[in-house]
């Protein structure tokens, strides 16, 4: 059974990849995949499509399942539980209990489209974690406050811009008060005027929060600026990893300055 303890000398691990794979069939998208990341850590995935950066996240978030390997968070396993001194595949609960700590933002928003704003907000702690409906508004409108939409509480998604229900998106998965907030790809979907405004409310999350922040995104910039750490994926598999000014300044393996070399190219 795997060691659930921190390593020695990294005893603020928060998130672990025990040799994760993930298969589709002859597909090999994740290859015996190990990374730390510390809590309160921003950290910015980054490589080719197809990378494995996206399963990443849905694996932490209870979408997808490994096909081998353990994932830890806080100590836990997260795919796993412990039944007689083994780690068995998690049951359904467990997995239900697990999640309620991560939240993610998703490249399509994934609104209500019947629900208000405001009611999109309020909809998962309400039902998910029990709160009061009273508790749950208060709350909800303080985040939508901090994203700047507090106008906008009884409009419904369909009388909004792409960057304002993304930043709703946004409020919704802090409504979950998540210890890890999962960011795929959040401003693809959006016209380039709009995409300023999401990584704006970002930024600040990122200077005045603890949460743990995993994103993927094609923004340099934006990950440059609040980022921790940044890792550079290819094929599965980690191919460098480091402070921003380190891989994007000064990268040592050539995937990676032929991958950013690209991206500048594109932009």
């Amino acid at each position: 059974m795997p060691d659930t303890r921190p390593r020695p000398g990294d005893p603020d691990v928060f998130i672990r990849f025990d040799n994760v794979c993930k298969q589709y069939g002859e597909l090999t998208v994740l290859d015996d995949l190990c990374l730390d990341i510390k809590a309160g850590e921003k950290v910015t995935l980054i490589g080719p499509s197809g990378s494995g950066k996206t399963t990443i996240l849905r694996l932490l978030m209870t979408l997808e399942n490994p096909t081998k390997g353990y994932i830890w968070i806080d100590g836990k396993p997260l795919w796993h539980q412990e039944k007689n001194g083994e780690l068995v595949p998690a049951d359904k609960k467990y997995l239900r209990e697990a999640r309620k700590q991560i939240g993610m933002v998703f490249q399509h928003f994934n609104l209500f489209p019947n629900m208000t704003v405001l009611e999109n907000v309020i909809e998962a702690p309400v039902r998910s974690l029990g709160q009061p409906k009273d508790q749950a508004v208060e709350r909800a409108k303080e985040l939508l406050d901090r994203v700047g939409l507090a106008a906008k509480e009884n409009a419904h998604p369909s009388q909004l811009s792409g960057g304002q229900q993304q930043r709703v998106a946004i409020a919704r998965a802090l409504a979950m008060e998540p210890r890890v907030l999962l960011l795929d790809e959040v401003t693809s979907a959006l016209d380039p005027e709009l995409v300023a405004g999401v990584l704006a409310v970002l930024r600040e999350l990122a200077e005045t929060t603890d949460i743990t922040m995993l994103c993927v995104t094609h923004e340099m910039h934006f990950a440059r600026d609040v980022s921790d750490c940044v890792m550079m994926f290819d094929k599965g598999k980690v191919v460098e990893q480091g402070p921003p000014s380190k891989i994007f300044d000064a990268p040592e393996h050539q995937r990676t300055k032929d991958f950013l070399s690209a991206i500048s190219l594109a932009t």
